[in-house]
């Protein structure tokens, strides 16, 4: 897939908290919006960071071509990431966009969505994009606990929520890989898309082969450039060694 990257400064029209670790920027630009596809991301220019050499690289959350906006989803983990969260609306953020690749999917497919953590950032978009094809995925989102569920409502747009906490605050107890969905013998996904924790996004994977089901994973790593010249974001996988900016989605085949 080709797609021209755009720099641009793009205006924020909304911020919205939704705990004390996560937030969304809603931004718009002043030129029409490039093709964007699921599963890709921006490299964000973080300005006023003296710590801050790099630019950030965040999963496009959802994308409005009719108000010509953008959303990302961005958890506080760092002092890079902790300035983003002081934007406010009106202010402008660089960015370089859009990267990566993207998740692939199929009109007449049924399809499980499974997201931890802020790794349920590019989901909602892969979500929005399947029910413009005709598809009505089931959604599985986990967290620590109630506070640490993203977005369920957004969600619950696209497809079937379905919730794990690890305290059993809300929805079942446990990880994603555990909650019943998954274990139930009437029911059989075309494919699973997965984006989160490394260890998870493994538990889910080892599932799929196990039980001969297609599975994209989208993976992640520190990067500099984005575009695959820097080759700092190697990532090893069972078809060699990767740079995760240029081929961020990984498909483990039926076995």
């Amino acid at each position: 897939m080709s797609v021209k990257k755009r720099v641009e400064s793009l205006k924020i029209t909304e911020f919205k908290e939704i705990n004390k670790e996560f937030f969304v920027l809603s931004l718009i630009s002043d030129n029409k919006l490039p093709e964007m596809f699921p599963g890709q991301f921006v490299e964000a220019l973080v300005e006023g960071s003296p710590s801050t050499f790099l630019r950030r690289p965040l999963s496009i959350h959802d994308v409005n071509y009719a108000k010509n906006t953008i959303k990302l989803l961005i958890q506080i983990v760092g002092d890079g990431t902790r300035k983003l969260s002081e934007l406010k609306t009106g202010d402008k953020l660089n960015l370089i966009y859009p990267l990566g690749n993207s998740y692939s999917f199929a009109s007449n497919q049924s399809a499980l969505l499974i997201g931890g953590g802020c790794g349920v950032a590019p989901l909602l978009f892969l979500a929005r994009k399947m029910n413009e094809k005709g598809i009505n995925p089931d959604i599985l989102i986990g967290g620590r606990n109630k506070d640490y569920l993203l977005e369920i409502e957004e969600y619950k747009k696209y497809g079937n929520v379905h919730i794990t906490t690890e305290d059993g605050s809300y929805g079942e107890k446990g990880f994603v890989i555990h909650h019943s969905i998954l274990w139930k013998e009437n029911i059989k996904f075309d494919k699973i898309y997965t984006c989160g924790p490394e260890a998870m996004m493994k538990a889910i994977a080892k599932y799929a082969g196990k039980k001969g089901i297609d599975c994209e994973v989208s993976l992640e790593n520190l990067m500099a450039c984005g575009i695959g010249a820097c080759l700092c974001c190697i990532a090893e996988t069972h078809r060699g060694n990767i740079c995760t900016c240029t081929r961020d989605l990984c498909l483990i085949q039926k076995t």
